[in-house]
């Protein structure tokens, strides 16, 4: 079988043919799914952070421990409907993944990647609050 239709062969078909434009659409919005660990990472000011992220790459799930804490001084989540004590032990269960894993390197690896999403977290958030259009 021919993996290319003869020319004309898509058109019978009901198939556009290659030359047609694809149909154009418009996204009208976007939203990223996240999972109740990856939600209860808290958006910290940006210094706090990066040394959660400084603390992460060197001894995994420190920095995830550290913004346990930052949860509980009043930062805010995308758990909005979730108890401060309920996100607090989200994050200190993800803190604990990391540390029990870092054995075999994955928990390392999660936790520099941790750390990296807090930092994005710090840097929209202060977008967000100087009202600033992000390009990321």
């Amino acid at each position: 079988m021919d993996p290319f239709p003869k020319e004309g062969e898509g058109a019978a078909a009901g198939e556009p043919s290659r030359g047609a434009a694809p149909s154009s659409g418009v996204v009208v919005q976007v939203r990223e799914k996240k999972g109740p660990l990856r939600a209860a990472i808290p958006y910290m000011p940006f210094p706090v952070a990066v040394i959660c992220l400084f603390l992460n790459t060197f001894v995994p799930g420190l920095g995830t421990f550290v913004s346990a804490f930052t949860v509980l001084c009043g930062a805010r989540t995308d758990l909005p409907d979730r108890h401060k004590c309920c996100v607090f032990w989200l994050n200190i269960a993800a803190a604990l993944i990391q540390i029990l894993t870092a054995i075999v390197m994955v928990g390392w690896i999660m936790s520099i990647f941790w750390g990296m999403d807090m930092v994005i977290l710090a840097i929209s958030q202060g977008y967000k609050e100087q009202g600033i259009p992000q390009q990321l």
